[in-house]
């Protein structure tokens, strides 16, 4: 039994998926059986969220009882922020299970995860040096960046060291983790798993590029207007954000903003789109909407930036903000769909195929274990 943590963030993104994901790894790859304790910041006032970064977790009793009900040999835990901390693992520890801790962010040290701040990448904030971050307000809250910020500060390396393995989705995330002085044991990349891939190219494409993506800064969004404009290309934005009011005002009639979908209708608009965007300007962990496009056999024109050069080709990549260099890709890759196809789904599964994935998760599982 594999015991899956994770606090639900207050919109769900990528991080929920790719715990959906991997349970499903673990059950149909691994033949164990998995199950999740979550939590919910959705449903979580301020007061308590406070009190739960900055006395490093509630209820660990929870977890303890999880881990002797279920008789978990392993705690896969992910985001911890606000009220899990490292006393959730503590408590998994002390009921008898290992942990490994998944870091899909930069969490660990930034506040808000994402090391990204007025336009541009921030690297401020170093080890448990995280003043920076509440001088800068990150969160937005006067109140929550400082109890981001002394929790970070304070719990840091507590909470670090009851993990016996560490998690992340590529060599850059290791990296950069490194480099902001994050107090990381033994790590291994395990990208994240795609659950299915299309068996080709469709036999027609259509004629609009599309977006994936949580309408935030970071995101780059508005590169993705630009290019589409230069390239003379319709856009279609699937998702929302704090972003979009903003987005929708500058762009013109061949942008259609469509907000958030059900997985249908998301199918069906890379069914019918000419190539996807991931046009980031922070340094993506892993690159989650790049890989579902590629596995629907749909070209990626994107960032060189962060973990995308592990992931798509480089003559697919331009720089981060460039709109007249992300066009060009654009046209190259709108002339070249059905190659380009093919070439998406060779690289996608080679990196997020089930059966590499797996055995790489459970070499994860089985060091962890070894420490006992």
């Amino acid at each position: 039994m594999i015991l899956f943590l994770h606090h639900r963030y207050r919109t769900a993104g990528g991080e929920e998926q790719a715990v959906d994901d991997l349970m499903w790894l673990v059950r149909t790859q691994l033949g164990e059986d998995a199950e999740l304790l979550e939590r919910d910041s959705a449903h979580l006032g301020p007061a308590r969220a406070a009190t739960g970064l900055l006395r490093g977790g509630l209820d660990p009793d929870d977890v303890a009882r999880a881990v002797r009900r279920t008789r978990a040999r392993i705690v896969h835990a992910h985001n911890l922020h606000p009220t899990l901390g490292w006393r959730a693992l503590a408590a998994a520890r002390e009921a008898g299970a290992r942990v490994v801790l998944h870091l899909h962010q930069y969490r660990l040290v930034c506040a808000i995860g994402v090391c990204f701040r007025d336009g541009h990448e921030c690297l401020r904030c170093h080890g448990r040096n995280t003043l920076p971050g509440i001088a800068l307000n990150c969160r937005g809250s006067r109140a929550e960046a400082g109890a981001y910020g002394v929790a970070l500060m304070a719990w840091q390396r507590r909470l670090a060291a009851q993990a016996d393995a560490f998690v992340v989705p590529s060599h850059f995330a290791e990296t950069r983790l490194r480099a902001l002085g994050a107090p990381l044991g033994p790590t291994f990349v395990v990208p994240h798993v795609m659950r299915e891939f299309a068996a080709g190219p469709p036999a027609t494409r259509g004629d609009h590029a599309l977006v994936v993506s949580r309408l935030a800064p970071e995101k780059g969004v508005h590169v993705a207007v630009q290019a589409s404009r230069l390239a003379g290309m319709a856009l279609v934005v699937a998702g929302d954000g704090p972003e979009r009011e903003r987005l929708a005002a500058g762009a013109d009639g061949s942008v259609r903003f469509v907000g958030r979908v059900p997985p249908a209708e998301l199918a069906r608009l890379r069914d019918t789109a000419r190539l996807a965007l991931v046009p980031s300007l922070s340094a993506e962990t892993f690159g989650l909407a790049a890989a579902e496009a590629m596995a629907a056999a749909l070209p990626v024109a994107a960032s060189r930036i962060g973990a995308l050069p592990e992931l798509v080709p480089d003559p697919w990549l331009a720089p981060p903000g460039d709109a007249q260099a992300l066009a060009r890709v654009m046209q190259r890759l709108s002339a070249d769909s059905g190659s380009s196809g093919v070439t998406a789904l060779e690289r996608v599964r080679a990196v997020t195929a089930p059966e590499r994935v797996g055995p790489e998760l459970a070499a994860v599982y089985e060091h962890a274990m070894g420490r006992r």
